[in-house]
């Protein structure tokens, strides 16, 4: 497997109860190394933008309204087959149906607010970290 590279977010309903050190640690412990990471609290047009894909979708605005509601800490991770592998920590949106052990089964409150995201893809990696970072805040 080659080494590459995801991104993810540390969501709002985290960072309000400090998880920011225990996810990060869930994600190192699972085999990815954090290159770049910063804490943001984003705006609305940077949500609507991130999030764009999703707009015609009927939860878009409440999506757009949970993401700015409170600092996010957003992350490029680095890792053999880091998108599968960090999607696998996370666990399923819905936590009810997560894994044990995972990110989302230990602290998503519900599907909304599910702790973090992560790239689906490798293509959709490089948009999303591309988003968020200019080339010289990856140090890897």
């Amino acid at each position: 497997m080659a080494v590459t590279r995801t991104f993810s977010i540390i969501k709002p309903d985290a960072t309000r109860r400090n998880l920011t050190g225990a996810v990060t640690k869930m994600l190192e412990e699972a085999g990815l190394r954090v290159v770049a990471s910063k804490r943001i609290h984003m705006t609305r047009d940077q949500a609507e933008g991130f999030y764009g894909v999703h707009r015609e979708r009927p939860f878009f605005n409440d999506l757009c309204t949970f993401m700015t509601s409170g600092p996010v800490v957003v992350q490029v991770l680095e890792g053999e087959n880091a998108v599968q592998r960090n999607r696998d920590i996370m666990g399923a949106t819905n936590p009810a149906n997560a894994d044990e052990g995972t990110i989302r089964k230990s602290y998503a409150e519900s599907i909304e607010a599910n702790s973090v995201h992560g790239s689906d893809s490798d293509e959709n990696a490089k948009i999303e970290i591309d988003f968020f970072f200019s080339p010289d805040e990856i140090v890897g």
